[in-house]
C-alpha cells in the first residue's frame, strides 16, 4: 500500500479527457496531494525534453522519496514516467495504470523504463520495478480498435514464444477473446521470464521476438507505423527467414502469418532491407560482432540466436 503524500500523474492528451479526472478524484479522496502532467500522445513524447520537464516539475512540487509517480496511459507514458521516477532523487515509487492492451500485457510489467534519442528508440533508460500495476479492463472499452489491434501483436507474440495452446486459442477466437484471461496469461508468462532474468541478459531476451527488426521498420517509417504493426512485420520477417533456413516448419510459419493477418496486422513491408539492417545494427541488442535475433523453432518454442553482423542483411532479405 502507498502511504499518503504527493502523487504526480503523468498522462497524455488521448487519455486525460477519459480518465484523468477520475484518477485525480480517487487519489484525493484517499488523502493524497495530486499533481498532473499532460503530454502530447505518441512516441515523440519519449524525449529528453519531456524527461527534463518532468524532473523540473517533480523538483518544483517538492516531491520526496516517500512520494509517488503514476503513469496513466499506454507504453509511452509508462516508459517516460518510469524513467523520471527511476532517476529523480535516485528513485521514487512508481505505479503503472496501463490503459491500452499493449501496456497491460507487456510494457507495464517487468520494470523497463526508457526515453528515445534521435539516434534510436529506448537508448536511455533504467530498470525500475513498479510498486503496483493496476490493470482495469474497463479502460479497453474506450480504446480505438486500431490501438486494441496493436496490443494483439504482443499477445500473439506470447503464444509463439511460450504456449502453443494459447496460440491455438487466439487463432480460434480472433479479437473477441476473453480479455481478463488473455491479460492474466500474458502477465504470468512475462512475470516468469522477468523473475529468471530481470536485467535482460538471458531468457528475457526472448521477449524481443519481432522487436529487433520491428524497431527498424518502426524507425524507418518515422513512427507512422505503430509499435504493434511494426512488431507484427518483424515477427513475420523472422518467421519467414527461419522457415527458409529450415529452423521453423513451413506449416508453423504459415500459421503465424495467417493469425497475424486474421487480427488485421501487417506481415509485409516495402522497406529497403539494407536500410533496415543498418538501423538494426545500431540497436542496443547488439553485442560486439553479433546481433541477437529471436527465432521461432516451433509455435510455443523460440531461441536466442546470436547472428554475426555480416549475416543480418541476409536474414532480413530472406524474411521479406
Amino acid at each position: 500500500a502507498l502511504a499518503s503524500g504527493s502523487v504526480l500523474i503523468v498522462t497524455d492528451t488521448n487519455v486525460a479527457p477519459l480518465w484523468l479526472e477520475r484518477a485525480e478524484a480517487s487519489l484525493k479522496a484517499a488523502g493524497f496531494t495530486v499533481y498532473s502532467a499532460v503530454l502530447p500522445a505518441g512516441e515523440a513524447s519519449k524525449s529528453l525534453e519531456n524527461y527534463g520537464k518532468l524532473l523540473r516539475l517533480l523538483a518544483d512540487k517538492h516531491l520526496t522519496r516517500t512520494d509517488t509517480v503514476v503513469a496513466l496511459g499506454g507504453g509511452v507514458m509508462g516508459d517516460l514516467a518510469g524513467f523520471a521516477a527511476a532517476t529523480y532523487l535516485r528513485g521514487l515509487r512508481f505505479v503503472q495504470v496501463p490503459t491500452t492492451l499493449l501496456s497491460m500485457v507487456d510494457s507495464s510489467v517487468g520494470g523497463k523504463t526508457a526515453i528515445d534519442l534521435p539516434e534510436g528508440k529506448n537508448l536511455v533508460g533504467a530498470f525500475w520495478q513498479p510498486s503496483l500495476v493496476l490493470c482495469d479492463t474497463a479502460c479497453l472499452d474506450t480504446l480505438p480498435k486500431a490501438i486494441f489491434r496493436d496490443g494483439c501483436a504482443e499477445v500473439i507474440k506470447y503464444g509463439i514464444l511460450f504456449d502453443r495452446d494459447f496460440f491455438d486459442y487466439l487463432s480460434g477466437t480472433g479479437m473477441e477473446f476473453d480479455r481478463e484471461y488473455v491479460i492474466e496469461r500474458c502477465v504470468a508468462m512475462k512475470r516468469d521470464v522477468v523473475d529468471r532474468d530481470e536485467f535482460d541478459v538471458g531468457a528475457r531476451k526472448l521477449l524481443n521476438l519481432g522487436h529487433t527488426i520491428g524497431h527498424s521498420v518502426e524507425a524507418n517509417s518515422r513512427f507512422t507505423l505503430s509499435h504493434g504493426q511494426s512488431v507484427a512485420i518483424g515477427t513475420a520477417i523472422v518467421a519467414r527467414a527461419a522457415a527458409a533456413k529450415k529452423i521453423l516448419s513451413t506449416e508453423d510459419c504459415g500459421r503465424i502469418l495467417k493469425t497475424l493477418r486474421a487480427y488485421g496486422l501487417p506481415v509485409e513491408t516495402g522497406d529497403n532491407p539494407e536500410i533496415l539492417a543498418g538501423i538494426a545494427l545500431s540497436d542496443k541488442k547488439r553485442s560486439g560482432g553479433t546481433l541477437d535475433l529471436i527465432v521461432p523453432e516451433a509455435i510455443g518454442s523460440c531461441k536466442v540466436l546470436p547472428v554475426p553482423v555480416s549475416d543480418v542483411l541476409a536474414w532480413i532479405q530472406e524474411g521479406m
